[in-house]
């Protein structure tokens, strides 16, 4: 159907709808039965089957089998169908964490999906996109992700960015008037707004009209709605170690196998071991660990209100150096209360909760419907105004109203204030709904930083109505209204206006000018025009009071080397009040305006980054060249932002912060987290977090490896000492399946380290092995391989009659104990003494099972001749403990010893 061609009320009765109330509810689960959910079908997942074979495409995994398979030609029946037993145990491991990895990310694209406004049932509900159907009244807004085809009704300067879809390069401006023409390009349907573009200026309302696959983007199959697989950067420098690893196991395990051979050694046990010692010594897993511990991360990140949307945003939080915070609402509660109100003949205070307030003037109490001046200042606020009153109590448990009381507001906090400022004078919506009939509005937005609507009174007369930032609308106003006369505005009023404007941001709080100008009856009106020559009414002043736990976060961001930055668009002197009261504006700190960075070349403002604390009257353009600047320095950058202008500084920073709550849907596609809440706090959260992961995914490395060193080394010693082999193929494929899976497993969800806020960042191009760890691995495998190979000596040529079986059995007990000792080293940075072992439950876990484990194949008799084991004696007992616990124990001691 040519739904640009449909006027409204055809449109209405084909849909079956009513533009006034909306769809009622259960009409429109009906729709979503008949409709489905609308989204773009996604990619076909991988089928269980074949994610489940793909596990065993590994080329070492294939080299195993094909040992298997020689196994059983040569009869050995039982150590084949063991090995095949563990390749298959291994494979599920590793299905296992594919599938949870797939899980969590499908988990978090489910968190962020967007939501869109619908009228229901004549409520105005935010919903999730899936949710919409055709027929649902929509209303459209600056910065909205737009998920249906919509045909508009109404619109207001709307203009859509539309380049995904027609490729025009320019926001589409738009209008809701029918078109004639039947067969028109998608560019030139003016009416329309089409899944998958963007809000770029404006506002709108309209019908949905096809949904899901149907729309125009459906059609082509273009913008899939389906997660990106991506490589994170640590995700491939650890490939690239990994094949470096490969071939230097590879090299080794040939040298192993040639020495055996030519010591003697059965040529099909040497070439089953050493295959079984390369699969044990090549770390495959370590990648999957390593997804699976940045997928455990992100989920933490979400109890913690941090949704992650691009993985590698996890490792980059660990490095982040500087905060680029906005004030509002994320410093702040974005729950803003007008406190004063300032005319040219008075100034009052304000107080009060809900819709009750108390005005005083003077230190007296008064009625400001009695001052002329103040009730024009509340009634025009009012007017100029985009914020909603709620009164119905399932509205109010809405999330995105702000609640006063008995009643809720549904806006932007600002509106929000002056709406509560008027209610609390009683002066309420309806009274200007009844009055006033808005014709046009010129909206705001953080450039022009006022908003203008133009309106007709009860009497047919017109009057533009302006509100924003002082300084920009006493440049408008030519004019004062003082005890009810308009008056030209004097050097010295003017004066006074800014000694107004200084005094109260400098206790902090936010002013909004209002001003008027009648206009004529008829005719139409220019932007241009309307915006000059207003009448200043007046100032409301209002607060937004720091939230209760920024200033600790803010503490501790700093002893973990974070510097915080406040970047906003408020004025220079509210901007200082509020980073002093945080604390986050040391003495000497400097505070910059966006006057003053626009006077100040790219080299200039690098010089002043390092001391600047706050930058104040900023626009979005600033906020790009300010991070930019403080990157060239070397620093790893977090910038918030909420608006669609926002949008560029979010992309250039390291990691983009967007507000979950009062962001827009494109600052939210260009961050690479979202912050469910819009707090501060929960940044600091993040950062914790992000190095919490990096330094689990080191724990891991660390134990994996130096295990693999250790499983290497006393295979190679006892070969070079021409001592027969201290394990057996099935024995260190059991390790590697058992000892070296569980634990590296639980190391990855371990928890921070009590010093974890309190270091530096870490360097972005800090290697894997950076801080000691490459020396860790190589000293703890040494030793590990050391006393592995001692125990089996001491076994084997200290108890008088050689047994093998038996001394196979001690070095493979020992190795096991010294690896699952040596997992609690890996917890800490310093020693095994740092951290109680207690406090990993999962880890506790998993060391207990593989002890279980490695005791039944140990004394179960129907297993022993499947593992080459025997039963082991109370003085077997006290030698593999001794030795095994010796090189933790004297490694951490001699650590211990250094740093102290």
């Amino acid at each position: 159907m040519r739904w640009h061609q449909i006027d409204p009320f055809a449109l209405y009765k084909s849909l079956n709808t009513d533009i006034s109330t909306g769809l009622d509810q259960q009409e429109a689960d009906r729709r979503f039965k008949k409709h489905g959910a609308n989204k773009l079908l996604e990619e076909k997942k991988t089928p269980l089957a074949i994610l489940f074979l793909e596990q065993f495409k590994d080329f070492m995994v294939i080299i195993l089998l094909v040992a298997t398979f020689i196994s059983g030609l040569l009869g050995e029946y039982i150590d084949a169908l063991v090995i095949i037993g563990i390749v298959f145990v291994n494979a599920l491991l590793g299905f296992a964490q594919e599938r949870k990895a797939e899980r969590s990310l499908h988990a978090l694209k489910e968190l962020s999906a967007p939501e869109v406004k619908v009228l229901r049932g004549g409520r105005w509900l935010s919903i999730p996109s899936t949710e919409a159907v055709p027929g649902d009244v929509i209303q459209l807004d600056n910065g909205d992700r737009i998920s249906a085809d919509i045909r508009l009704v109404e619109t207001m300067r709307l203009a859509i960015e539309e380049s995904s879809l027609t490729g025009e390069s320019l926001p589409a401006e738009k209008e809701a008037h029918t078109l004639a023409e039947g067969s028109i390009p998608l560019a030139d349907q003016t009416n329309m707004a089409f899944a998958g573009t963007m809000v770029s200026r404006g506002r709108g309302k309209g019908i949905i009209v096809e949904t899901g696959m149907k729309t125009e983007m459906g059609k082509i199959a273009h913008l899939l709605q389906s997660t990106e697989s991506m490589m994170t950067p640590l995700q491939r420098r650890l490939d690239q170690l990994g094949k470096i690893f490969i071939a230097g196991a590879i090299a080794l395990t040939a040298l192993v196998v040639f020495l055996g051979i030519i010591q003697g050694q059965p040529i099909y046990q040497m070439f089953l071991a050493g295959v079984s010692l390369a699969v044990a010594a090549i770390p495959e897993g370590l990648p999957a660990i390593v997804t699976v511990a940045l997928a455990l991360g992100v989920q933490r990140m979400i109890r913690h209100k941090a949704i992650v949307r691009r993985l590698p945003a996890v490792e980059t939080l660990g490095c982040a150096s500087v905060i680029c915070s906005d004030k509002t609402g994320t410093l702040t509660k974005n729950d803003m209360t007008v406190t004063k109100i300032w005319t040219w003949t008075a100034e009052w205070d304000v107080e009060g909760e809900g819709n009750t307030g108390r005005f005083s003037h003077n230190g007296r109490l008064g009625d400001p419907g009695n001052d002329k001046g103040v009730y024009d200042l509340l009634l025009n606020g009012l007017i100029c105004n985009n914020a909603e009153m709620i009164r119905d109590d399932d509205q109010l448990r809405n999330r995105k109203i702000q609640q006063q009381g008995d009643i809720g507001i549904n806006g932007e906090p600002t509106e929000a204030a002056l709406m509560m400022s008027a209610v609390r004078a009683g002066l309420f919506p309806e009274h200007v709904q009844g009055s006033y009939t808005r014709l046009d509005e010129l909206p705001f937005d953080s450039t022009r930083k006022r908003m203008t609507v133009i309106v007709k009174d009860q009497n047919g007369r017109r009057y533009a109505v302006m509100k924003g930032a002082p300084d920009v609308l006493i440049s408008k106003c030519t004019s004062a209204r003082v005890h009810g006369e308009t008056l030209s505005i004097t050097p010295e009023m003017k004066a006074q206006w800014e000694q107004a404007v200084s005094r109260m941001a400098k206790q902090a709080l936010r002013t909004i000018a209002i001003a008027i100008k009648p206009l004529p009856n008829e005719g139409n009106y220019r932007a241009t025009d309307v915006e000059q020559g207003m009448t200043l009414l007046g100032l409301q002043a209002m607060m937004d009071p720091p939230r209760s736990d920024v200033k600790e976060a803010i503490r501790e961001c700093r002893e973990a080397g974070i510097k915080t930055v406040m970047i906003t668009g408020d004025h220079v002197e509210t901007a200082r009040a509020v980073a002093r009261s945080l604390d986050m504006l040391p003495e000497h700190g400097e505070v910059m305006t966006g006057q003053q960075l626009d006077q100040l070349e790219d080299h200039e403002l690098q010089s002043m980054i390092g001391k600047t604390y706050v930058f104040a009257r900023v626009t979005p353009e600033h906020k790009l060249r300010i991070v930019k600047a403080v990157q060239q320095k070397g620093h790893v950058v977090a910038m918030t932002g909420d608006g669609v202008n926002d949008a560029p500084a979010l992309k250039a920073a390291d990691i983009g912060v967007a507000m979950g709550r009062t962001g827009t849907d494109v600052a939210k596609e260009a961050a690479a987290l979202v912050l469910a809440d819009d707090k501060f706090s929960t940044i600091k959260a993040a950062i914790e977090e992000g190095r919490n992961i990096y330094d689990n995914i080191r724990k891991f490395i660390r134990y994996m490896l130096a295990s693999n060193v250790g499983e290497i080394l006393v295979m190679l010693f006892a070969l070079l000492l021409g001592l027969p082999l201290p394990l057996v193929a099935i024995q260190i494929l059991w390790i590697n399946l058992v000892t070296d899976g569980l634990p590296a497993m639980a190391l990855g969800v371990d928890r921070a380290e009590s010093d974890v806020m309190k270091r530096n960042p870490r360097h972005p191009r800090e290697g894997v092995f950076a801080r000691g760890l490459g020396m860790k691995v190589i000293t703890r495998g040494l030793f590990i391989g050391i006393v592995t190979l001692i125990a089996f000596v001491i076994t084997l040529y200290g108890t008088g009659v050689p047994e093998l079986t038996h001394a196979q059995t001690v070095a493979f007990t020992t190795l096991v104990m010294a690896q699952l000792i040596h997992v609690f080293d890996c917890r800490s940075e310093y020693s095994v003494f740092h951290r109680s072992p207690f406090g990993n439950k999962p880890l506790l876990i998993a060391v207990l099972s593989s002890v279980v484990l490695m005791l039944v194949v140990i004394y179960v008799p129907v297993l022993q001749p499947i593992f080459y084991t025997t039963a082991l004696s109370v003085q077997d007992w006290l030698l593999i403990l001794g030795l095994s616990a010796l090189p933790t124990v004297a490694l951490s001691w001699s650590g211990v010893r250094r740093k102290s």
